[in-house]
């Protein structure tokens, strides 16, 4: 098409505004009758489509993913399929107008000496509710505490590790961590990962200087310590509420608690008690009289007795509620911790929990969500590498770099922290120039765009906690002279988390550079295969020692470099001279078959030695 400007004829088209395709939510466990609802088409039209594509199906068929890709290109829609709990939540945050005051819900966190749990059980026995509340029949993992007629929910966690793996699968349900500090210990290292798992979950933090009753104790030294760490505190000009306390003595616990309350108005924790429930599993278990029961949080809506329920894969019907006390209840409302009845099994710990409309609906909501299990591999969320870092740079989708890192001793941790942070800003105008050369449109990186964070740094080996406070952030771990275990590598590898080890710093440094700058070249990557135990020692002439073994996990594989492990230790790497299973040479052999193993130009092997067997090959990076 031409288009005509005083007298003169344009050569360039008028582009056509792009039109976005209709969207359309589509909550799981609806039917194609369902959809062609909302798709307003006629449903025989919907069904004779689908079964001219060769497919078997009926208006009362559930909708999954794989027909929803189908039927989009066919009809010209974009279809979100969405969980029922999301739905659910979207309408509850939806209706402001719904929206009341709740009570906080606190988690207690710290180093496993400095007083939490004695802390907890002074304000769980202490008469300020008015009440003797001593007489706890049973414990369920969280308690309500009354303040000037205003409950406290109280979380009584394993750990900040328990914590974060909540809040990594989508779990937020503390409203405010209370970090507890010994006044005559200080800041210890349990305490800075509770620190860094409590920012990484973006809550707020009431800082408890506990013992104050201790001679020795040192409460402005902990000030000091603390504002090292980030922390600082009112007094000292800061935005973090301390209050120095002493759980032993019963000292200013309801100062404690008027903060708590305080800080709770302050960020305005509010719900919609008027929808369906919905909360989230703290703890569960089988009971031999019970049956499945959980501890369930609520955090919108008002769950009652003999409505439905779903969790996971579990479903069923409200037998009966339970209080901490062991007292039935006929309702719990938002930020009520309850013991729930009537579970087909025992759910997991982090689960969404949702009251339904009815108890059909739950079981096939459930029915479906365990039939696509079968059929799909469960969708992980995609996590950060150094490998796709820059590309996520030039795209806008990431402006900083989270790095939790972990070194044999301070000295290193010290020289890390210090010199990787100052990275950012020496490469942040290279990372512009590369990025503009490749797109002149596209807008400038500048120094405060390209950071690198450092979230946690310590000594010591790499941990479960490590991992999950990782996932939570979406962090990459650095391993300075420390090398993970399989157990971790087995937990980074289920939560999609990358760890990279290194020997030499000027290594570690460049690969971040080149992270940066988009440059990485490809590295060796190792993959686990498996382990073998051995468990007698045939000494063969003119051939040697011959390792008798079984294998404990994965496989052995002929072409695999080995190492031999003895009391945790590394003692020797090399590769196998010879496989063989039942006196035949094989190429690999897998867990729980036995073999015979000749190591290359070692010999010096015992029995209870461990053969780990690996591979190493390149990967490309950027």
């Amino acid at each position: 098409m031409e288009t005509k400007s005083k007298g003169k004829t344009s050569k360039h088209p008028v582009k056509k505004a792009k039109i976005s395709p209709p969207k359309i939510q589509l909550r799981e466990g609806m039917s194609l009758k369902d959809l062609s609802e909302k798709m307003e088409v006629k449903s025989k039209d919907l069904i004779h489509k689908l079964i001219n594509k060769g497919l078997q199906v009926s208006v009362n068929d559930i909708v999954n993913q794989s027909l929803i890709e189908l039927i989009s290109q066919e009809f010209g829609f974009e279809i979100e399929l969405i969980s029922i709990e999301e739905e659910m939540r979207i309408q509850a945050e939806s209706q402001s107008k719904k929206l009341i005051v709740r009570p906080p819900v606190v988690t207690m966190m710290g180093h496993v000496d400095h007083g939490k749990t004695t802390l907890l059980d002074a304000i769980r026995h202490s008469n300020l509710v008015g009440r003797e509340s001593g007489g706890i029949t049973q414990h369920i993992g969280a308690y309500r505490v009354f303040y000037k007629n205003r409950p406290i929910t109280f979380i009584d966690t394993p750990g900040h590790e328990a914590f974060t793996k909540l809040r990594a699968r989508g779990a937020k349900m503390t409203d405010i961590v209370v970090l507890v500090v010994a006044a005559d210990d200080g800041v210890m290292p349990q305490t800075r990962e509770a620190i860094n798992h409590a920012k990484a979950a973006g809550v707020p933090m009431i800082v408890a200087i506990n013992k104050i009753d201790k001679l020795e104790g040192d409460s402005e030294k902990v000030k000091q310590q603390l504002s090292k760490e980030g922390l600082l505190v009112e007094e000292w000009g800061g935005d973090v509420i301390c209050v120095e306390v002493s759980a032993k003595e019963k000292t200013n616990l309801e100062e404690l608690l008027e903060m708590i309350l305080l800080l709770s108005d302050v960020i305005e924790i509010k719900a919609n008690p008027k929808v369906m429930a919905q909360g989230v599993i703290l703890e569960a278990r089988l009971d031999t009289k019970k049956g499945p029961v959980a501890t369930v949080i609520i955090q919108f809506g008002t769950l009652r007795q003999r409505e439905a329920f779903i969790s996971g894969t579990c479903y069923g019907k409200v037998r009966a509620l339970f209080d901490e006390n062991g007292k039935a209840m006929k309702e719990a409302e938002p930020s009520t911790p309850v013991e729930v009845l009537g579970f087909s099994d025992v759910p997991s710990a982090g689960d969404f929990f949702q009251a339904v409309s009815n108890f059909n609906t739950a079981k096939k909501v459930v029915q479906h969500r365990l039939s696509q299990i079968k059929k799909e591999e469960p969708q992980r969320p995609e996590r950060l590498t150094l490998d796709d870092f820059f590309k996520k740079i030039e795209e806008g989708k990431i402006k900083e770099l989270p790095l939790i890192i972990k070194a044999d001793v301070h000295g290193s941790v010290e020289v890390l922290t210090d010199i990787l942070p100052d990275l950012s800003s020496d490469l942040a105008i290279k990372v512009r120039d590369k990025i503009e050369i490749k797109d002149k449109a596209r807008a400038e990186i500048n120094q405060e765009k390209v950071k690198i964070k450092i979230i946690h740094s310590a000594t010591g080996q790499i941990t479960e906690s490590d991992v999950l406070l990782a996932s939570a952030s979406n962090a990459i771990i650095i391993g300075y002279n420390t090398k993970p275990s399989q157990k971790i590598l087995d937990l980074a590898k289920e939560e999609n988390v990358e760890i990279r080890s290194y020997n030499v710093i000027y290594q570690l440094t460049e690969d971040i550079k080149k992270a940066l700058t988009g440059m990485l070249e490809p590295v060796l990557k190792e993959t686990y295969l498996g382990r073998a135990e051995i468990r007698r020692i045939f000494n063969i002439p003119k051939v040697g020692a011959i390792a008798g073994c079984y294998v404990l996990d994965g496989k052995i594989a002929r072409n695999a470099e080995i190492r031999v492990i003895r009391d945790d230790e590394v003692i020797h790497l090399g590769r196998i001279a010879s496989l063989k299973h039942l006196k035949e040479n094989v190429t690999e052999v897998k867990k729980d078959y036995e073999c015979g193993i000749s190591l290359e130009k070692y010999k010096e092997i015992q029995e209870g030695d461990i053969i780990e067997a690996f591979i190493t090959e390149k990967v490309k990076q950027g």
